[in-house]
């Protein structure tokens, strides 16, 4: 069905089992369409939680970067947990993560004190199989999981340790802007994150975080974090089974756990991920898309792929987590 309305301006297809999608005349000029249109644009994505741009043509990263500072005001990435290249202030390679294994659901940055309330998704080159960027809505996913498991994280939040090192994920360096360790501790203690240097100079953080949170212009209450996505039991077992023997329990690159400290059995966070596949829609790239997603109320993950994937990244319109109503309080220290 094709639904046109006044919110929206555009006439956006809906189809069971597939991203809101709208289909752009360009006419071989995307920067001038897409601010042209970016009223629309933004109203479509407030109104439906994400949008797929299909036609606009976009071709390489400087066009890319015009459509998306077009639409949005783009922010510098604090705290990455996996590498990207950067090819312009604000506009990123996708996560280095192997093709060979997938990226769950989760909210880009839910674990910083100011995150990003949109996502823009522009694919240069699709691969030949799998490679998709499935969304789920956050609100219909917080009703799906049970009763008391959101009463304990509203309760106590969910809690996110890392260790950083210069094997996997993003080093210090990437992460913090900095490899200096005055520069790392000032930050951490004014983004309410605990850290502790390691004998061998590693970094290990601890941060406390709400897990449902209420959406900054609709009041709707998301949930909204990364649980699942960077638990241990979301690792692929046998990838696990080597960073454990090479590094420790204690040692992961990042796990999560209840906010109050307690660990999370493999159970709740298989029942999470099942939760966000049954409300997941999916569209298989095509070279020229663009897509905007409203990071708080839509929740976006990584399929496997085979063959070349280009996708670019960014991330905008700031927002702090004081203004989504969290459940818990964080304050820096």
């Amino acid at each position: 069905m094709t639904s046109s309305s006044p919110t929206s301006l555009l006439n956006v297809d809906l189809q069971p089992g597939k991203p809101p999608m709208l289909r752009a005349e360009a006419t071989g000029d995307a920067p001038r369409w897409a601010a042209e249109h970016r009223d629309a644009l933004r109203a479509a994505v407030a109104e439906h939680g994400s949008l797929l741009v299909r036609g606009l043509g976009l071709r390489d990263a400087a066009e890319t970067e015009a459509v998306f500072r077009g639409l949005a005001s783009l922010m510098t990435e604090k705290e990455a947990f996996a590498p990207r290249r950067s090819y312009f202030p604000g506009v990123y390679s996708s996560s280095k993560w192997p093709p060979n294994q997938p990226m769950c659901m989760h909210h880009e940055l839910s674990y910083v004190l100011e995150f990003p309330s949109l996502i823009l998704f522009a694919c240069l080159s699709a691969p030949s199989d799998g490679g998709a960027t499935p969304v789920a809505d956050s609100p219909t996913v917080l009703h799906a999981l049970p009763t008391e498991l959101i009463k304990r994280f509203e309760r106590e939040g969910w809690l996110l340790i890392r260790n950083y090192n210069d094997d996997i994920g993003a080093p210090v360096a990437d992460a913090f802007g900095t490899d200096d360790r005055r520069a790392v501790e000032n930050y951490c203690r004014a983004n309410a994150i605990k850290f502790e240097w390691q004998p061998d100079g590693a970094l290990r953080t601890w941060q406390r975080r709400s897990a449902v949170v209420h959406h900054p212009l609709t009041g709707q209450r998301c949930w909204f974090n990364q649980i699942a996505f960077l638990n241990e039991w979301t690792i692929d077992p046998e990838v696990r089974e080597y960073l454990v023997e090479i590094y420790g329990e204690d040692g992961l690159p990042f796990n999560t756990r209840f906010g109050n400290g307690d660990a999370l059995g493999a159970d709740v966070v298989q029942l999470i991920n099942e939760v966000y596949e049954a409300n997941t829609v999916r569209e298989r790239w095509q070279a020229g898309d663009l897509m905007l997603v409203d990071n708080v109320r839509t929740a976006h993950a990584r399929e496997r792929f085979e063959g070349p994937r280009d996708v670019l990244v960014a991330m905008a319109d700031a927002v702090h987590l004081g203004d989504c109503s969290p459940t818990i309080e964080v304050a820096a220290s």
